[in-house]
């Protein structure tokens, strides 16, 4: 039927150019927005998620920035180590030198305490964006490095942090750090007697007096005491006349005997014990008469050495030496070459634990870079994840953009052919 109050031909036409043009408009802002998502309108469920990550991952941005400064701190720390770990072997190198006889100590000192003196620079200047972690007194035992963001089943945002503890990795410290603190190093002694000589002078003329010491379980060495040893240590005359003498007489024979490291004391009492800080052992003494090797007259009891057939007993631990790296100071004319060599243990355990924390923060090192490395990524994968959710495929939209076109135009020219249907009724009536 032909109405001419109804063009049924023509709204069907103008219904179908008014979805054309829809689907067309939603192409276009595809195309120029790049998204296939862009509102919640599009799709609700992948809007939410796209907005949330798309959040989370701006958030882990920040984390990625939160590495790269720990990093940074890190390696500020790692490189002062580094540094006064070489220092450390420097002074442990003069500190050797010093235990030669000859050498002037005061002048080694005074290349000890310039090294002391670069130890400190070290720990002050290890510090990036005002964190120093090798030379602070807080009471702040552990810094916390953000490296991760998390978001459970509920919603809930987890950070996750890198924990370094830098009370082991502390240079200077108020008396607790590495460098600063007294480091004890236990002693080994032997008290092998009581001297009586403060009672009455011993006269070892046409003697010689023998013993042995062993150290660290190597072949015994024999010490011997006769006139030439009391001309050797200063002493006038073949007589041992006070403590004093017979610890002097003592520190020659050792040496003598080509013992380091291995020093006697006498206190007031009288009492002998040989010190050492490496274990050794002491054996029984005996006096013979240089003429003819006999037996001697001379008591060794009264000289504090011990008679019996048996080694005299070494205590671990009986004594204890201590003192910082930063407080080593042989320049005195009274230090001993077995205190020299407890400095050098001083400071190789000084070594040792710079050497830990230098491990320590190089663990760190790693855990920053993989941490940083697996961020990346991740950040990666959620952009690629959103992309699967929200972008378009452009390729896909420009081949309907070109469909909707034709549509368009087709459906432009079947309404235009609609319009035109209901003017041929009037050749009807002509």
């Amino acid at each position: 039927m032909t109405s001419i109050n109804t063009n049924t031909s023509a709204m069907t036409a103008l219904q179908s150019l008014q979805s054309i043009n829809s689907s067309l408009d939603q192409t276009q802002a595809r195309i120029s927005t790049g998204y296939r998502v862009s509102d919640a309108k599009d799709n609700a469920a992948y809007w939410s998620i796209a907005t949330t990550m798309r959040s989370d991952n701006n958030a882990m941005s920040a984390v990625s920035d939160s590495l790269g400064i720990g990093a940074a701190t890190v390696d500020a720390a790692y490189t002062g180590i580094n540094a006064a770990k070489d220092v450390l072997n420097e002074i442990k190198a003069k500190l050797t030198t010093a235990t030669g006889e000859g050498v002037d100590r005061s002048k080694v000192q005074s290349e000890i305490t310039a090294l002391q003196d670069q130890l400190k620079t070290i720990a002050e200047s290890s510090s990036f964006s005002g964190q120093n972690w090798l030379s602070n007194t807080e009471g702040t035992t552990e810094k916390s490095i953000v490296s991760s963001l998390s978001r459970d089943a509920d919603g809930k945002i987890g950070i996750g942090t890198i924990k370094v503890d830098i009370e082991s990795l502390r240079l200077i410290s108020g008396d607790t750090g590495i460098l600063d603190k007294a480091i004890d190093i236990d002693q080994f002694a032997a008290a092998t007697g009581t001297s009586t000589v403060e009672a009455g002078a011993i006269d070892i003329a046409g003697e010689t007096i023998s013993f042995s010491i062993s150290q660290n379980g190597a072949a015994a060495r024999t010490v011997e005491i006769n006139e030439q040893t009391l001309t050797d240590a200063g002493l006038t005359g073949t007589e041992i006349k006070s403590d004093a003498d017979l610890k002097a007489v003592y520190r020659q024979a050792l040496n003598d005997a080509g013992i380091a490291g291995v020093d006697v004391q006498i206190d007031g009492a009288g009492a002998v014990s040989f010190t050492s800080l490496e274990a050794f052992t002491v054996g029984p003494a005996a006096t013979t008469v240089d003429a003819d090797g006999s037996a001697g007259a001379i008591d060794v009891t009264s000289l504090g050495l011990g008679a019996s057939g048996a080694d005299q007993p070494v205590v671990a631990g009986a004594g204890t030496f201590s003192t910082s790296v930063l407080d080593i100071d042989i320049s005195a004319g009274t230090v001993t070459s077995d205190e020299v060599q407890a400095y050098i243990k001083v400071v190789d355990e000084a070594l040792s634990q710079v050497t830990t924390a230098g491990s320590d923060l190089g663990a760190v090192q790693t855990r920053i870079e993989m941490q940083t490395n697996f961020v990346s990524k991740l950040m990666d994968t959620i952009d690629k994840g959103v992309g699967t959710l929200v972008d378009a495929d452009m390729t896909e939209e420009s081949t309907r953009l070109k469909a909707l076109q034709t549509q368009q135009q087709l459906g432009v020219q079947a309404l235009s052919i609609a319009n035109t249907s209901s003017q041929s009724l009037l050749s009807l009536f002509r």
